[in-house]
């Protein structure tokens, strides 16, 4: 085969090394000249060979190869400038070009494969078999189009696969050849600068004007034999340079007129035999790109003639390859661009609220939300990097955070709230109507960080959590019921590792040391050996061995045995459903449990330090450690049992590797939601997941928001936001949105007592100044709370029905006079985002201000001292009160070294006291701590002040008396 590598790339070879994804080859793929490295070089000195003898062939008024060569190397060291350019501001990029070849020729190989390298590109190369079906290419070329590592993708197969249904399977961003129908049409729009144009034809166009010195304008050009993609480029770019343009196939009977009339011709397939080359005129300038440019076959043979300027297929291939490389570089600076802050293209559902307002199921099934594979290629998420539920939810992964590592997180917006009545004042509802109002009505990224509901309350007294009114999460079903699994995940896992404490002590007690390190550690095929886990257990003993049969017997016993004391297990098995009477059981009464009995109980599934690990946790391998670190009980010397001594952290890792990334939704105006963990709001910090606001954080950028919610009162919620999740995450909160309403301030101004499922007195539902002025010394006081972290507050009144105007104008006054940044009534109930747009825009200028975050204690003071620092500054008491069990637990946490970790304190809600009647700001109490235990894997320590029931009951009238499914629409019905 008489084919020839240019002398250019002798130049610019390199010594070969592995690109960046791996080579992936169907078939081996033979060098075109032989085979073994031979044939390479063989194949070099042919080209030095041929390249001499085209010199002493062609006329003084042709071009050479330097000329050829020195605009091959302008474009190769133009592209390599820009690369390193965009290199110095990413160091770790480095764009990947995915070539998919049928067949066995491999001189474009070689040729894109010095240039690549020359310019600093990485290359992978999928090799198929030359009778690959359509379906097969096809296929390869889908699974490169969602390789998000490749930024262009070229083609090198035969003319006869060369179909339209191939080509538009490209991915137009990645069509570096720019074959696919989007790319061309752009191209004929004169929409250039927005498409990639074909490097065959763009090399036609620069060998004309810049070896041959051709100028373009009035030229008549005619192209032969071309047709496709490579046609319609090349008279679209004739035509922008002012020349006339004519196309012919070979077999046109008007052919030889034609090449008479031209001043360039364009050879666009090989000349047939009896078509003489007399046809041509002399003087005439012929290009010939006579090869099929996307399998590389060279067309051999051609004509040594003196036209007026001959270009052969060879100058065109290599430079059509230097230019390919330049379109690569540009997909790769037009996908930094899109990795980079800018404002969403995000297509916002329109609301038409209705009067009065229907419940909130009617409204969230009158709202069709967004595909949501829609929604996240709108806001910036790759293919790739989610995982999809159904048509309204998804998973997204934690790769995000890896890809946008180095963009700037956007303004880091808190929910909290006055202490509030038990019918809740509406933080939910607030922070989707901000969101709404931001991204739907201001044109601001906007991001909502939810938590996931229990079931417990919403088939109990609450309902659900996904907002309401105009301004809730859809669709509110799939909010409210399953989700995508998370809790389940933590059910399984929970529950695992009671099983696994129970039945250790079990083995333990009915075992001898040798019987039971012989099941611990089985011969399984002759052989004996520790598993992973098994061998962290002895480097925790200090027994610095890894063969089974060497330990001593003192080391078996010391290995084999926990020795759990049962009275110090403070692991529960949890359910998601409110049951009061599994608060205490008893278990092991079967026989098979030989008589091994105790008393336990049942949590509520949110309850789980498991679900506490999940929300403050930033990577899978953190998870398992904070997983491992879980202490279940002391032993009998009074050392903590851990996850990782019963061995089931891997197991409990397994169960919750999907459960770790977050879920996508939507808000009823189409703004996106991040729903993630729901950990309790007493005995753990009551926040979503730090993972959830990370991701949000980068995919807002950096002037965008983020918009998550905390648990109760501010001095619940908001205290444990700042001092255990900031601390966890890293990150610094911008702006605290302090929610408030006329009918809790009321109640705190001495109004009679809210409970659910009673009708409100008329207390609260006609206008009473005095209530509302006495009640605000509540709202003044989570003011100076939220002051203490050096964070501005926004005052979000939301706005009832009942509420007058004067009601509502004294709260924001007051507010303002107390400290707020500002204060603004919400109408997003009834409206949606469109009633919190003076509320958005307040947040905006809040968070312009400069943060001046500070935490409320050093974590390093005694467990003590930073309980009451707490009790004081943040509930205003007197100081506290330690019961002895209280103070032996502090003891002890102390002297196992976890004394150093925050404080979680798990109090009521419904005061700033520990008593719940207390309404107002109750002063100079002392706040009883009657007990304190630990959550270390999730890492704080938690006082109990008073009795705090983990497990909820049902009332009389639960909400599942309204719950139903329509049989024939298979709809919920009932959910509020």
């Amino acid at each position: 085969m008489g084919t020839r590598l240019p002398l250019v790339l002798l130049q610019l070879r390199r010594p070969p090394h592995p690109p960046g994804p791996p080579l992936r080859l169907r078939v081996p793929c033979r060098a075109s000249s032989g085979g073994g490295s031979g044939g390479r070089e063989d194949l070099l000195g042919q080209r030095r060979l041929l390249d001499g003898q085209a010199r002493s062939s062609r006329s003084p008024g042709g071009r050479t190869p330097a000329a050829r060569d020195s605009i091959v190397r302008e474009v190769i060291q133009n592209s390599k400038e820009v690369l390193s350019l965009l290199q110095e501001k990413n160091p770790a990029f480095k764009p990947v070009l995915a070539i998919i070849q049928a067949g066995d020729d491999n001189l474009m190989q070689e040729i894109n494969q010095n240039l690549a390298e020359e310019t600093g590109l990485n290359i992978t190369h999928i090799c198929l078999p030359p009778d690959s079906s359509e379906a097969e290419i096809i296929d390869e070329i889908l699974k490169i189009n969602e390789d998000t590592r490749v930024h262009g993708l070229a083609l090198q197969i035969s003319e006869n696969l060369f179909s339209n249904k191939i080509l538009n399977a490209l991915k137009p961003e990645k069509d570096v050849d720019g074959v696919t129908d989007i790319n061309l049409g752009k191209l004929v729009r004169g929409d250039a600068h927005e498409c990639f144009v074909s490097p065959v034809a763009k090399a036609v166009i620069e060998l004309l004007e810049k070896s041959v010195g051709v100028n373009l304008d009035g030229k008549k050009i005619l192209v032969v034999g071309a047709h496709g993609s490579l046609e319609a480029a090349l008279q679209c770019l004739f035509q922008r340079k002012g020349s006339m343009t004519m196309s012919s196939q070979w077999k046109t009977p008007q052919l030889q007129r034609k090449l008479h009339e031209a001043d360039i011709v364009v050879l666009g397939s090989r000349k047939p035999e009896e078509i003489p080359l007399t046809w041509i005129q002399p003087g005439t300038t012929v290009l010939n790109c006579s090869h099929d440019f996307l399998s590389g076959k060279v067309g051999c043979g051609s004509p040594r003639i003196h036209f007026g300027g001959l270009i052969e297929e060879d100058d065109v291939s290599l430079l059509a390859a230097a230019l390919r490389i330049q379109n690569m570089v540009s997909s790769g600076r037009r996908w930094l661009r899109e990795q980079q802050h800018r404002r969403w293209r995000l297509h916002c559902l329109k609301l038409q609220p209705l009067s009065p307002v229907p419940s909130d199921i009617e409204i969230s099934r009158g709202q069709t939300p967004k595909a949501v594979d829609v929604l996240a290629k709108e806001i910036g998420l790759l293919a790739d990097e989610i995982e999809i539920y159904g048509k309204s939810k998804a998973k997204v992964r934690l790769s995000v955070l890896e890809r946008l590592k180095n963009q700037a997180d956007g303004k880091y917006v808190l929910v909290a709230g006055i202490t509030p009545t038990p019918l809740g004042e509406g933080k939910s509802t607030v922070t989707i109507g901000l969101v709404q109002a931001l991204t739907a009505h201001l044109n601001v990224n906007s991001f909502a960080c939810l938590r996931q509901p229990s079931q417990g309350p919403t088939f109990g007294v609450k309902g659900g959590a996904a907002g309401g009114g105009y301004a809730q999460v859809i669709p509110m079903e799939e909010f409210n019921l399953h989700l995508t699994g998370d809790i389940h995940a933590i059910t399984a896992a929970n529950n695992l590792l009671a099983a696994a404490i129970d039945t250790r002590i079990l083995h333990e007690n009915t075992q001898t040391d040798k019987a039971l390190y012989n099941r611990l550690v089985p011969l399984v095929n002759g052989v004996r050996e520790f598993s992973e886990i098994q061998l962290a257990r002895l480097k925790k003993l200090g027994i610095n061995k890894t063969d089974p049969s060497t330990l001593k017997e003192e080391e078996v016993s010391k290995f084999a045995r926990l020795d759990i004391n049962p009275s110090t297990i403070t692991w529960q098995r949890v359910l998601d459903t409110n049951d009061r009477f599994l608060r205490k059981i008893t278990i092991g009464q079967g026989n098979t449990e030989k008589g091994y009995s105790r008393q336990a109980q049942f949590d509520i599934a949110v309850a789980s330090e498991i679900m506490a690990v999940l929300a403050l946790t930033d990577s899978l391998a953190d998870m398992k450690a904070r997983l491992g670190r879980m202490v279940v009980a002391s032993d009998k010397s009074g050392q903590p049992v851990t996850a990782d001594d019963l061995g089931v952290t891997g197991a409990l890792t397994v169960l919750m590797k999907d459960a770790i990334k977050p879920n996508l939704m939507q808000t009823l105006e189409g703004t996106p939601v991040f729903v993630h963990a729901g950990p309790f709001a007493n005995i753990a910090h009551g926040n979503s997941s730090v993972l959830a606001d990370k991701i949000a954080l980068k995919l807002v950028g950096e002037e965008g928001f983020v918009v998550t919610e905390a648990g109760f009162g501010a001095d619940i919620g908001m205290e444990k936001f700042f001092n255990i999740k900031c601390r966890a995450s890293g990150l610094v909160p911008n702006v605290v949105v302090l929610v408030a309403t006329v009918r809790a301030l009321k109640m705190h101004g001495g109004g009679p007592s809210v409970t659910a499922g009673v009708p409100l007195k008329k207390e609260y539902t006609e206008e009473n100044i005095q209530l509302v002025a006495d009640g605000c010394c509540n709202l003044q006081k989570q003011i100076q709370i939220a002051q203490l972290f050096g964070v501005p507050v926004v005052v979000a009144l939301n706005v009832f029905k009942t509420d007058t105007r004067a009601e509502i104008d004294l709260v924001c006054e007051l507010a303002k006079r107390a400290g707020a940044f500002d204060a603004v009534p919400c109408y997003h109930w009834s409206v949606g985002g469109k009633g919190s747009v003076d509320l958005a825009r307040a947040v905006r200028e809040a968070a312009s201000k400069r943060s001046r975050f500070q935490f409320l204690y050093d974590v390093q003071l005694p467990v003590v001292d930073k309980i009451r620092t707490i009790a004081q500054a943040v509930y205003g008491a007197k100081d506290i009160e330690l019961s002895p069990e209280a103070q032996t637990k502090i003891d002890r946490y102390t002297k196992q070294g976890f004394g150093n970790l925050p404080i979680c304190m798990a109090k009521t809600h419904l005061s700033l006291s520990h008593e719940p009647d207390k309404k107002g700001v109750p002063r100079d109490f002392i706040l009883p701590i009657s007990d304190v235990r630990a959550s270390i894997g999730a890492g704080f320590i938690y006082p109990l002040v008073g009795t705090m029931s983990t497990m909820p009951g049902l009332p009389t009238r639960p909400c599942f008396y309204d719950i139903d499914l329509d049989t024939e629409t298979e709809q919920v019905k009932g959910l509020f």
